[in-house]
């Protein structure tokens, strides 16, 4: 019965909240493409990133859709945007619209 090394002294430096102590973790912060603002302070993001694949070592395009809270409902379909991770707003929605990169060509 040995132990790993978390003591209760010295747990403040792995995640443990000390009093007076307010740190939070990084936030992820993604970019993606607006693909639809149909839905009231809502709107659909999609985020492409690519992976290798493990076996045969090629690149795979993959897309994430993200569902953004957009308070002021600035952004439009088609414009780059960075949304920020935030604590679950609805049963989707866990993202916040951050800032508008770049507006979409009229």
């Amino acid at each position: 019965m040995t132990t790993t090394g978390n003591s209760a002294s010295g747990n403040s430096a792995s995640g443990g909240n000390a009093a007076g102590s307010t740190e939070r973790a990084e936030r992820k912060v993604m970019r993606g493409t607006v693909t639809s603002n149909k839905m009231a302070k809502t709107v659909v993001i999609q985020v492409d990133r690519k992976v290798k694949h493990p076996l045969y070592e090629k690149f795979v395009s993959k897309r994430t859709k993200l569902y953004a809270h957009d308070e002021k409902g600035e952004a439009k379909v088609g414009d780059i945007v960075e949304v920020v991770q935030t604590r679950p707003l609805s049963k989707l929605k866990n993202w916040r619209l951050l800032r508008i990169v770049q507006k979409a060509a009229q």
